[in-house]
């Protein structure tokens, strides 16, 4: 047989990947350990009885079968080479030899193929040295058909060979997977892609940009079949001479240039000028699942080149414009980068389910635009990290409240570990704590809006008590003028609210305050009037006063002199409980 890149063209078509099928094992590009294995395996007359293939659909599975049945079986091989030349050759080239047999797992998948094949493996082979059963998609038999071949497989009869291709090793059982010798085809890299495509368009007369080479090897993703099929849609779609532009323009894609600029205009906020470009995109033919696949594509790259992953490929853009991804990754930062790729992610999989996909990825634009907010984050969560037990805040959010400023406390976004509570003392034995103050070199901060959610996590780390447990549950802070702050609780946490509005608690904020800023403060409790009002309990009966009581019990209680102090009560009555004995209510 001739070889198909010096052969003329014939005067009937034929797709592509079938004209230029590999048929030595030389020709199977990116897979040379494979064929190695197999000319060694065939020189040292050491030819197991049955081989899985797996990889990948289209980086050479079914011709390396083949093509190891004609090494096999060829009158003609020299040193595992077949010649391509004689009968045996063209008839399993061609699928039609009697002592090759093809069988499509998927359409023959069930026990009674299985038990057809059981009784003609015994039938001795026409006119060749071997048998060769070729089974492709093997992972797609039922359960009860691998147990029928598992028998045959493990003790078939001399010189047949079982070869197995499938692209989803993990489906087959594990007793098939002992019995044969493994070979996994890895991905195909793409600039061998490139170069195959290269020699094809030489063997048809065309001429062909190496733009639009590598964009064609970069969007078969490995796949040798896949860019053979689209080189050949790409070849009729063309003109005589092949452009890059041809080659989005059939796959509906933007190019390299339109993506930098995108997600340059991105990573600088400009998000009108973002919506422009892709209306731009999208009336010029770009499609909008393929561009999103595209940005998708690129947000990897950026991640790739951030960390600094020289030796990786790119997949979505150029190598040429390496550099570009370069800065832009530094502009942005790994973590911006890595909470847009997500939101990319999140959009592609919405796509699948909605009809408006347009304004779904005109919104993950304008998020992504909106993510250099995650710098501010990253830096005040460095200035509390030195300190054990700080509270991760987040950007100051603005609330309507008028004339206060209110700010979104750090603790509503992430709550401090509660503190074990301490045991209460006598009232004659509280005494206040002080303040921590800062180091000397420590400078004071501005007492603002802006640095609010940094003071406040400085000022709970100064309370390690049970203080810290009811403040961690303001949901606002509002910096009422220069001098009045005010704590808001929602009306579900009145218990906290009337603990931390106790003058010596508020008190000791103060002076919290004024060792971080060196202002003086006046320090306010209200409620959240918005907030949802607790369930109101049924009520219960009045309970009567008992004055005879025994004081002595409950006075060295901690749990119950906290509730004491908390609500300014009193005992009322002190009951004995026996447990498991009825109430007497």
């Amino acid at each position: 047989m001739a070889d198909p890149l010096n052969s003329a063209k014939s005067t009937q078509y034929t797709v592509m990947a079938r004209r230029f099928r590999p048929q030595t094992f030389d020709e199977v590009v990116g897979q040379e350990h494979v064929g190695q294995a197999l000319r060694n395996a065939i020189r040292s007359n050491r030819v197991a009885h049955a081989y899985l293939f797996t990889g990948a659909r289209g980086v050479g599975k079914t011709s390396t079968a083949r093509i190891f049945a004609k090494a096999l079986n060829c009158p003609h091989v020299v040193d595992a080479v077949p010649c391509n030349q004689c009968e045996v050759c063209d008839g399993i080239s061609s699928g039609s030899d009697v002592d090759v047999i093809e069988i499509d797992g998927a359409s023959n998948r069930g026990i009674d193929d299985i038990r057809q094949l059981r009784a003609n493996v015994n039938v001795r082979s026409m006119r060749s040295p071997n048998k060769v059963y070729i089974i492709d998609e093997v992972h797609m038999l039922t359960k009860e058909a691998f147990n029928a071949l598992l028998k045959t497989l493990e003790e078939p009869p001399p010189n047949v060979k079982f070869v197995f291709c499938t692209t989803e090793a993990n489906k087959v059982p594990d007793t098939i997977l002992s019995r044969c010798q493994r070979f996994d085809f890895g991905t195909i890299a793409t600039a061998s892609i490139a170069n195959r495509l290269r020699q094809i368009a030489e063997a048809d007369g065309k001429q062909v940009e190496e733009a639009a080479l590598e964009l064609v090897a970069r969007r078969a993703a490995g796949s040798m079949r896949d860019s053979q099929s689209l080189f050949d849609q790409l070849l009729a779609f063309g003109g005589e001479v092949i452009s890059e532009g041809d080659v989005h323009q059939l796959l509906g894609t933007a190019p390299d240039e339109r993506l930098i600029d995108m997600f340059d205009r991105v990573i600088e906020r400009r998000r009108d000028e973002v919506l422009q470009l892709l209306n731009s995109a999208l009336s010029e033919g770009v499609e909008l699942g393929m561009f999103s696949d595209q940005m998708l594509a690129y947000l990897r790259d950026l991640m790739i080149v951030s960390v600094g992953a020289q030796g990786v490929p790119l997949i979505s853009v150029s190598e040429r414009s390496r550099p570009r991804l370069v800065a832009q990754s530094e502009k942005w930062g790994i973590q911006t980068i890595s909470a847009a790729m997500q939101l990319i992610a999140d959009a592609k999989v919405r796509m699948q389910r909605i009809s408006y996909g347009r304004p779904l990825v005109e919104l993950t634009l304008v998020r992504m635009s909106l993510l250099e907010d995650l710098d501010d984050v990253r830096r005040l969560i460095d200035q509390v990290a030195g300190n054990p037990g700080a509270v991760p805040v987040a950007t100051p959010r603005a609330v309507s409240h008028s004339p206060a400023v209110a700010v979104a406390s750090p603790a509503a976004v992430t709550r401090a570990p509660s503190a074990p509570p301490e045991p209460v003392k006598k009232n004659s034995e509280i005494a206040p704590q002080p303040a921590k103050t800062p180091t000397p070199a420590q400078p004071k901060r501005e007492f603002s809006t802006e640095n609010w959610p940094v003071i406040w996590s400085e000022v709970l780390l100064r309370f390690n008590d049970a203080s810290r447990n009811h403040l961690v549950k303001s949901t606002l802070q509002a910096i009422s003028g220069p001098n009045l702050l005010e704590i808001v609780f929602p009306r579900t946490y009145s218990l906290s609210k009337t603990y931390v509005n106790r003058p010596d608690l508020l008190k000791r904020i103060a002076d919290a305050i004024l060792d971080i800023t060196g202002v003086h403060v006046s320090c306010r409790v209200t409620e959240d009037q918005l907030s949802p009002a607790p369930a109101v309990e049924p009520a219960s009966p009045v309970v009567q006063e008992v004055e005879s009581r025994r004081k002595s019990s409950v006075d060295d209680d901690p749990f119950v002199q906290q509730a004491v102090e908390i609500f300014s009560a009193k005992v009322a009555d002190v009951r004995t409980v026996l447990v498991g004995q009825p109430s007497d209510e």
